[in-house]
């Protein structure tokens, strides 16, 4: 009888500790030859070539979502730091505008306190309050008033000239009538050659006028107009006006002379009341009325 032989299901072959040995042995191996004579680096960088597509698509998603949230970190971190810089700006023109307000402010007192030591010390500084109620007029309400010693037809000038004068008074505040209101009049005086004439106001919104001149009179256009001094109100020889315009229309009894003022009377914030009032000597008595003597053929009669 033969003897029967089992199939062989499985190959044999070294066992799995051997190999375990065998391969370790060799990685080792590799591990120092590599390390010593560098035989694997091309090897590397080839893998990794390979390798790199998978590399992205696996890091692809993180990545997205860091520079997401990085663009929507520096996008609210750019509107603050912008919101924050919009007001700083905002704040420095303000003080800005405080600061050349403070400085137009500063020059217009300085030319007050020099105009008033050219009028030998005579003056009180003043600050404008509001424009009058009524728009019809040109007045101005002061600070100043009874009880700081202003009194009525004192003069109101600013650096450049003449701006107007006082025409009521209360215990804290004063009212001034500027020039340009309408009907009001100053005595001046050409600069030029010395013609005396009257400056008349024709309104808030218009020029000064010069009525009853003739139409010969030696006026002619840019001639300065200062204060002529007659009427005892005004000082001498204080800008008043400047001549714009100078119509000799032939068909017209006058001249038609047109000025601007040489203040700034509706400008400034800051005036100069005069106190310097020249006393005049009194008017001469009215003459006695005429009365005509009777005939001596009546008295015989």
């Amino acid at each position: 009888m033969q003897a029967t032989t089992q199939p062989v299901f499985f190959k044999q072959g070294p066992k799995p500790f051997s190999l375990l040995l065998i391969y370790a042995s060799l990685s080792l191996a590799l591990l120092l030859v590599d390390v010593r004579w560098q035989i694997l680096q091309p090897a590397r960088e080839a893998v990794s070539v390979l390798l790199y597509p998978l590399q992205w698509l696996a890091t692809a998603p993180v990545s997205a979502a860091h520079r997401v949230s990085d663009f929507l970190v520096s996008q609210t971190e750019l509107q603050r730091e912008n919101r924050k810089l919009q007001d700083e700006r905002l704040l420095a023109n303000a003080e800005l505008l405080r600061l050349n307000a403070l400085r137009q402010e500063n020059e217009q007192l300085r030319h007050l306190l020099a105009t008033r030591d050219a009028q030998h010390g005579k003056g009180a500084l003043t600050e404008v309050l509001y424009d009058d109620r009524d728009p019809y007029t040109a007045k101005l309400v002061l600070d100043r008033g009874e009880t700081a010693g202003v009194k009525l037809g004192q003069v109101v000038i600013d650096p450049l000239g003449v701006v107007g004068q006082i025409t009521r008074i209360q215990p804290l505040t004063s009212e001034i009538t500027l020039l340009t209101h309408k009907g009001h009049t100053v005595p001046v005086q050409v600069l030029r050659n010395g013609l005396r004439t009257v400056v008349y106001g024709m309104g808030k919104e218009n020029a000064l006028q010069v009525h009853w001149m003739p139409l010969n009179a030696d006026i002619r256009e840019g001639d300065e107009l200062v204060t002529s001094g007659i009427d005892g109100t005004y000082p001498a020889g204080l800008p008043v006006a400047k001549v714009s315009k100078v119509d000799r229309n032939p068909g017209l009894a006058f001249a038609q002379v047109r000025c601007l003022p040489a203040a700034d009377v509706d400008k400034h914030r800051f005036m100069l009341i005069l106190d310097e009032q020249r006393a005049l000597p009194p008017q001469p008595p009215a003459p006695e009325p005429f009365t005509p003597k009777k005939s001596r053929k009546k008295e015989t009669l």
